[in-house]
């Protein structure tokens, strides 16, 4: 008797536990969890105005799971001179419009300095 009331105890803590990480998991899924900082959210910078768009590219990144995450890349992107940008996490990519030359390692390494995985960068032919 003693053994089923402790193997009743292990399972009703596992059930909990479960249940806790479900719930976790679809927060996160849905772009309110937790991580990159904490659910406090990111203050979005405003991106420059740019007087002219020499160049417009795509980033494709990897890792963002959160509008946390998108925003601390938004942040990132928008701080370096002469860019305006916009993320899209559902998406899982930026479009960057370049007021002046800005190389993709630069734009790469604001990315990855954050810890995400940028698996390409593509110039756009249209203005």
């Amino acid at each position: 008797m003693n053994g089923i009331l402790s193997d009743i105890v292990i399972v009703a803590i596992l059930a909990v536990a479960v249940f806790f990480g479900i719930r976790n998991m679809i927060r996160h899924a849905k772009g309110e969890g937790d991580c990159c900082g904490g659910g406090s959210g990111v203050r979005l910078m405003k991106p420059k105005k740019l007087d002219k768009v020499i160049a417009t590219k795509t980033i494709y990144i990897e890792g963002m799971f959160c509008d946390n995450c998108s925003g601390r890349v938004h942040n990132a992107l928008n701080s370096i001179d002469g860019v305006n940008a916009k993320v899209l996490r559902s998406k899982g990519r930026a479009t960057v419009k370049l007021g002046k030359e800005v190389s993709d390692e630069t734009l790469k390494k604001a990315i990855t300095d954050l810890g995400y995985t940028v698996n390409g960068v593509e110039k756009c032919d249209h203005l």
